[in-house]
C-alpha cells in the first residue's frame, strides 16, 4: 500500500477539533458539500426489514471525497488505516459493515452518497464505518464509505458536530505520508491484506547509500513479522526521486535496499534467507517529483511479500 504510507494535518483553530484523515500522496479531494446547521441520518447497522438502523447527529455537517490513485490499494486496507487514525483521535466505533454485511444494493442507495464521478461505488465491493466522540459540549459523528473502481480508490467522509471557526479542517487538509509509525500489528495486516507496506521512518543523507544510525520502528516491526512468520519472505526495494540518471539512481537505491537488509540481519537478528533487496531507482513513484515534498515521499524503501503462502 503505499501508507496509509496510507499521513496520510494542520488545521485553523477551532471552537472543536473535526478528525482530519492522512492519506497516501496520491490522492485528491473530488467534491465538498457543507451545510451550516442540519441532520444526518447517521447508519448505526445494516439494512434490514426495509430500513437502516440510524442515529439522528445534528450540527454542522461536511461531506467530502477524495480519489485515490492507486489501483492496488483494497477497500479493506483503506478503512483499516482511516479507522486506525479516528481510534487515534477519541473516536469510537458505532458500526463497521461490508458489502453484503452493510445490505449492499438496498444499503448503498439508502445512504447519501455524492454523485459521480466524484464519488465512485462498486455494488459488489465498499465497505462503511460509523463512528462518535464525545470529548464537548456537542458530540462530533463521522461517517466513511470507500469503495473502488478498477485503477482507484474513493473516500467519502461525512462530519456533523459542532460549526468550526476559520476554513473547514477537512477542506484546508493537506495530504502527505501518514507519520504515525507502523506498529507490528499495523505492518502485518498491510503485508497480508495489500502484500506490500512502505518503510517510511527509514532515515538517508542525501545522496547516501547507507541507513543513518538509530533505532527506526518499522524495522523492528517487519523483523517481528519475519520471526513470527518463518515461512514467509520480502523482497526489500529502493526507489529514488528522479534527480540524476536512470542508472545511478537504480544503483543507489539497490545500495539502500542492501543496507536496510544489513541491518534486520545483523541487527534484528533476521533470517537472510527471508530476505532480498533490488532497487527500482525513480521508475516507481508514489508523489510528483516537481516538488520538494514528493521528491521526500519517492526516497523511500518498500518490502513486498514474495512468498506465495
Amino acid at each position: 500500500m503505499k501508507r496509509f504510507a496510507l499521513a496520510l494535518l494542520c488545521l485553523a483553530p477551532a471552537a472543536q477539533a473535526a478528525p482530519t484523515l492522512s492519506m497516501p500522496p496520491t490522492a485528491a479531494r473530488t467534491a465538498e458539500e457543507a451545510t451550516v446547521m442540519g441532520s444526518y441520518a447517521l447508519p448505526v447497522g445494516p439494512w434490514s426489514d426495509g430500513a437502516i438502523k440510524t442515529l439522528k447527529a445534528e450540527g454542522e455537517i461536511t461531506q467530502t471525497a477524495w480519489r485515490i490513485r492507486e489501483g492496488d490499494i483494497t477497500t479493506m486496507a483503506v478503512l483499516s488505516a482511516l479507522r486506525d487514525q479516528l481510534r487515534g483521535e477519541g473516536f469510537d466505533i458505532l458500526f463497521e459493515c461490508n458489502t453484503d454485511e452493510c445490505g449492499g444494493f438496498d444499503f448503498r442507495f439508502a445512504t447519501k452518497v455524492l454523485p459521480e464521478p466524484d464519488m465512485h461505488v462498486d455494488l459488489g465491493d465498499f465497505r462503511f464505518l460509523s463512528a462518535r466522540r464525545i470529548d464537548g459540549p456537542v458530540p462530533d459523528y463521522v461517517s466513511l464509505l470507500i469503495s473502488r473502481s478498477s485503477d482507484s480508490s474513493y473516500v467519502q467522509m461525512t462530519r456533523v458536530g459542532a460549526a468550526l471557526s476559520g476554513p473547514l479542517p477537512i477542506a484546508a487538509a493537506r495530504f502527505t505520508a501518514r507519520d504515525v509509525q507502523p506498529s507490528p500489528g499495523a505492518l502485518s495486516d498491510e503485508l497480508t491484506t495489500v502484500g506490500k507496506v512502505v518503510l517510511d521512518d527509514l532515515d538517508f543523507a542525501s545522496g547516501a547509500p547507507r541507513l543513518s544510525d538509530g533505532q527506526f520502528s518499522s524495522l523492528a516491526a517487519l523483523a517481528e513479522y519475519l520471526k513470527a512468520n518463518p515461512d514467509r519472505s520480502v523482497a526489500l526495494v529502493g526507489h529514488t526521486d528522479s534527480e540524476g540518471s536512470l542508472a545511478g539512481n537504480v544503483a543507489l537505491s539497490r545500495k539502500r535496499a542492501q543496507s536496510v537488509l544489513d541491518r534486520l540481519v545483523y541487527i534484528h537478528g533476521v533470517d537472510p534467507a527471508q530476505l532480498s533487496a533490488d532497487g527500482v531507482g525513480f521508475l516507481s513513484p508514489v508523489a510528483s517529483n516537481l516538488t520538494p515534498e514528493g521528491r521526500t515521499q519517492n526516497r523511500r524503501v518498500e518490502a513486498l511479500i514474495t512468498s506465495t503462502r
